[in-house]
């Protein structure tokens, strides 16, 4: 059974003015029932080609979910601005995608809540289930350029292949790094065993993926996290 750690440590790293990052480390009781878990459904996997995380994904029943879910509701919904959940998405995934395999989408940061009705946010989660700190964190970014050409942007990055999308932004096919003329680097969160972060998912964010040659497709050595998206009420300013 999965349970979480109600005495976790938690810190807070403001990623720029008024913008935080909420960070529990020690979050489960036992990680490794994860990881084990993971690797018990490793040969049933596949990439979803709708989906925009660059890798595969596991599927989980609706207990992890909740359990998931009313961690977030006690420890960190109040926090981040946000009421009542509305809806819950929990997965484990696994980034895989060599970097000449991305798509467009893929190599620019990008934000949750694109969709959303101005009454509701959305709070993402990383749960971060390898020990290999290299494989990398969570990455956090500002916009450099006007809300109308950042949208023109987003929406090339999703309709041009990626040969197209590079020559036409100057972005190569890669994972983001660093900043570009279009996306200001503001810090990076690293990963850590057992590590749990919650932040506003209408941040541009990607993961740090700085060693694309390391990733792996074995849940026991690779790049495996716990993925959360909850859906709010959003709280009254």
């Amino acid at each position: 059974m999965i349970h979480f750690n109600l005495d976790a440590r938690v810190t807070v790293q403001e990623v720029a003015p008024g913008r935080e990052v909420l960070v529990f480390d020690d979050a489960l009781q036992d990680p490794d029932a994860l990881v084990r878990l993971a690797c018990a459904q490793q040969h049933d996997l596949q990439p979803s080609p709708h989906n925009a995380y660059p890798g595969i994904m596991f599927p989980l029943d609706a207990t992890l979910r909740d359990r998931t879910t009313d961690f977030f509701s006690s420890m960190a919904r109040s926090r981040l601005g946000a009421r009542r959940v509305l809806h819950a998405n929990v997965r484990l995934a696994m980034v895989t995608t060599p970097p000449a395999q991305l798509q467009a989408r893929q190599t620019i940061p990008h934000r949750d809540s694109q969709s959303l009705d101005a009454s509701q946010t959305i709070i993402a989660s990383v749960l971060y289930l390898f020990r290999d700190a290299s494989l990398g964190g969570t990455s956090f970014y500002r916009a450099q350029q006007g809300d109308l050409d950042t949208r023109r942007l987003i929406h090339d990055s999703s309709t041009l292949g990626a040969a197209e999308f590079a020559a036409r932004t100057g972005i190569p096919t890669a994972y983001f790094q660093g900043s570009n003329a279009w996306f200001e680097h503001l810090a990076t969160i690293p990963a850590r065993w057992n590590r749990l972060i919650f932040y506003d998912g209408g941040e541009f964010h990607c993961g740090s993926i700085d060693a694309p040659e390391q990733l792996s497709g074995d849940p026991a050595q690779g790049r495996l996290t716990l993925n959360g998206f909850f859906t709010c009420s959003r709280r009254a300013a």
